[in-house]
């Protein structure tokens, strides 16, 4: 059975650089592609259950940071394992990521590493 990945970024080319490229090296993912805090909720409102949500830090409108507060916030959502992936590497925002996380990486970063990255997460 295929897992479920959600990607949460502003950024179209991120969204379709991560889907393709994820894509091209396994066929293992079903890749959602969310544009924002808001879009992701209407997902998971409609019953889209993630194995995992990739999120951006640098959005407009609702940050991630408010965004992986409020996953958290709900029982339902709670448990969906979160990579922060964002151009925030400042030793604050890194540290402060890592911490309620499972994890953080920077862009940019190899399609390969990111694969690594989520399998290592949904298989443990």
């Amino acid at each position: 059975m295929k897992k479920k990945v959600l990607i949460v970024d502003d950024d179209q080319d991120i969204l379709h650089m991560i889907k393709d490229g994820l894509e091209q090296m396994t066929n293992t993912y079903d890749i959602l592609g969310a544009s924002g805090g808001e879009q992701c909720f209407n997902l998971l409102e409609k019953g889209e259950r993630p194995d995992i949500i990739l999120l951006d830090i640098m959005m407009p409108e609702m940050s991630g940071w408010d965004v992986f507060a409020k996953l958290k916030e709900n029982p339902a959502w709670r448990s969906i394992p979160i990579i922060f992936v964002t151009v925030k590497a400042d030793p604050f925002s890194k540290g402060f990521g890592k911490m309620p996380a499972d994890d953080y990486i920077e862009k940019p970063f190899s399609i390969q590493d990111l694969k690594e990255r989520i399998d290592k997460i949904i298989n443990r």
